[in-house]
């Protein structure tokens, strides 16, 4: 997820759903059953650990195949990952083939159309009963002010960069303030081979506060970032191509305790792994920590 994004829960057919009519429901229903779930401000329930489809196109609908029959009943799509063919385009690009339509010099093509109005856009749809619920991703604080004041309906969910590395305290209290659940993209940090920042460091889920921590629960270092999340009430979408891993990432659905989380607060190091402001040529998490200069 590289835009500042609008985001709609669908109910509409699309090629990942059909997926689901493959899988063996009642095998679903039992695993989903054990699975935290978080209440959003329209009502509803959300599970807590979803699954991402942020991967290449021959991947992603074996990945999706696997979190279905491994319980996953929260699955993150969007038209910008190419999951999502029958949606309308979520960002505010120029119009045309290209997701990411770029000029002479290599910088993304946008279009003059402010989020606010497309906000309103979306706010249609719930009463046509074509979304359950709207939200956004990679928004700054102060969008996020500008547009709970001029919205009708306010957000359900942000979707944002967030890990033990950045975990964006303030903002998240200003999430829970605002009764704007907040779900975590990348949650491993620079697990994602795509971030170049963390190609020549180590990786997050091996960090050794998270690792001792999880040996203590007998879990691993990723199955504790998850947990992290999960415990400060979000919602966590890990990915993975791999069947062990989406089935092991499913055992990060546990509560740490206070100790733990103490601890893991110590390592956060404001280290935010995307930002594409520079290739957009827009300016993204002016006011948020971890914003490359």
């Amino acid at each position: 997820m590289f835009s500042r994004t609008l985001r709609a829960s669908t109910t509409a057919t699309s090629r990942l759903s059909q997926i689901s009519s493959h899988i063996n429901n009642s095998a679903i229903q039992r695993r989903m059953a054990s699975t935290t779930a978080l209440k959003l401000n329209t009502g509803a329930t959300i599970p807590a650990l979803g699954f991402g489809t942020w991967q290449d196109k021959d991947d992603q609908e074996k990945g999706v195949a696997e979190a279905l029959k491994a319980g996953y009943g929260h699955i993150d799509t969007a038209a910008i990952y190419g999951t999502e063919p029958m949606m309308h385009w979520p960002s505010a690009f120029k119009a045309g083939d290209n997701k990411f339509p770029k000029d002479a010099n290599g910088k993304t093509e946008t279009a003059d159309i402010s989020y606010i109005e497309t906000w309103k856009a979306m706010e249609k749809l719930i009463k046509t009963g074509k979304t359950k619920a709207i939200g956004v991703s990679n928004f700054s604080k102060k969008e996020m002010e500008h547009l709970v004041k001029e919205a009708s309906i306010p957000p359900a969910a942000h979707q944002i960069e967030c890990h033990p590395w950045l975990q964006q305290k303030d903002f998240s209290d200003w999430h829970k303030s605002n009764g704007i659940h907040v779900q975590h993209y990348s949650p491993f940090g620079n697990q994602n081979e795509i971030y170049d920042l963390g190609k020549n460091m180590g990786k997050l889920m091996d960090d050794p506060v998270l690792v001792k921590i999880g040996k203590k629960h007998n879990k691993s270092g990723a199955q504790v970032v998850l947990a992290w999340g999960i415990t400060r009430g979000h919602s966590v979408l890990p990915k993975s191509k791999t069947p062990a891993r989406i089935q092991s990432n499913l055992d990060g659905d546990f509560k740490l305790n206070a100790e733990d989380m103490k601890k893991i607060e110590s390592i956060d190091k404001k280290l935010r792994f995307n930002d594409p402001s520079g290739s957009f040529g827009y300016q993204f998490y002016t006011d948020l920590d971890g914003k490359r200069n």
